[in-house]
Order: structure tokens, then sequence, then C-alpha cells
């Protein structure tokens, strides 16, 4: 039995690691920086397939407490989304005092209050949950650009709640229904999920392109 764990692989984490290594991937992309590239939207919706019938036949044995899943999931992308928040808030400015930094820089501070500005607190931080990279550094952001604590904390709660248990469901779902099949179709569905993800980055991507290009 191969016990290595590749954890930028949903199927890896959830057949190795369990339930334990779900929870712990979630809470590092959605807290800490270096869960930036991890596969959260694939990884919520194969946990969901892993506790549906269909999960001894996907991940050699593995069986998800779907209990534990749905209660688990949402409150350690909270806890993570909190940690991020505070350390924002507590160690932002002299992350941001970097001219030079990759990560932390002011544009992104600038980026990052647009995009609020523009659909407003809860439907941006909703809507972040849902897109690779921006639901990790949207959450140091808010603790730096210095947004309200308990209006972050309502709105980091809804949005945790509709992107785990959402997707979870969603591969439930699909993992009861078609219980005898459901390898024929886990791959085209999980690319279409990681491709409907990071459209809105291709298409912000795109956006300033284009303004550069009509700026030069």
């Amino acid at each position: 039995m191969n016990t290595a764990v590749n954890l930028f692989d949903a199927h890896s984490i959830i057949s190795t690691l369990g339930l334990v290594g779900i929870l712990a991937i979630i809470f590092m992309e959605t807290g800490l920086l270096i869960g930036l590239f991890f596969p959260g939207d694939s990884l919520l919706f194969l946990a969901g397939v892993g506790a549906s019938g269909a999960a001894a036949k996907i991940f050699d044995g593995v069986q998800i407490d779907i209990t534990a899943l749905l209660i688990g999931a949402p409150l350690v992308a909270i806890i993570g989304s909190q940690t991020g928040y505070f350390i924002g808030a507590k160690f932002g400015v002299k992350l941001f005092d970097r001219p030079d930094g990759r990560i932390f820089n002011q544009k992104k501070v600038k980026a990052t209050e647009k995009w609020l500005n523009k659909y407003g607190t809860g439907k941006a931080l909703v809507l972040a949950r849902f897109i690779p990279f921006v639901r990790t550094l949207i959450n140091p952001m808010c603790g730096i650009i210095g947004m309200p604590a308990k209006k972050f904390f309502f709105w980091n709660c809804v949005g945790a709640i509709l992107w785990t248990d959402g997707l979870i469901i969603a591969g439930y779902y699909l993992g009861e229904k078609l219980e005898g099949s459901v390898d024929k179709y886990l791959l085209p569905v999980v690319g279409l999920i990681i491709l409907v993800s990071v459209l809105p980055v291709a298409v912000e991507i795109l956006r300033e392109w284009r303004t550069k290009r009509h700026l030069s």
C-alpha cells in the first residue's frame, strides 16, 4: 500500500488522509498563504463523493462521514479565514511595507478595495470563496484595509457555508445517483469545476491587460 500523499491532488488527500486531511487543507487554503495552490474546490466536491455510496470504489475503500464533513468543513473554513483576517490586521502593514513583495503589495490592497466596492462587502466575500487565490488573499486584505470585524465574521460564515457545503452536497449527490458509473463522469465534472472557478481570474487578467494596452 502506497502511503505517500500529494497535497496538491484532491484524490490523493482523500485516499491517504481522509477527513483529517480534507479539513487541514481547507484550513490552510483559507487561512495561510501556503495554501494558495491547494485544490479547495475539487477537494470539497470529491470529499462529497467520498461520503457517498461510490466512495469505496473511487477512494480505495475510504468512506468519509457525511455529517462530520458537512459540519467540519465550513467550521475550518471560517476559522481559517478568521486567521487570515487576524494576520492581515495584526501584521499586514509590515508585510505591505515591502515595495517588491510578490504576494503582498499596495497594488493588491487597491485591487481588494476595488473588488469590495464593486460588489459590496457581502457579495464580494461570498464570491471570493469560489475563486482560487482570491479566497486565500482576500482575508488578510480585509484585515489590512480595516474592515469591521463583526461584518467580516458574518459574511465569512455565510460564504464558508455556501462554498463548502454546496460543493460537498453536489459531490455527494453525484456519487449517490451515479454510484455504479461515477468514475466515468468524475474527471469531466472536476475539470468543469476547476475551469469555472479560474474563469473569473482569467477574465480579470484579460481586462487588466486590455486596459494597459489602451493606455500605452
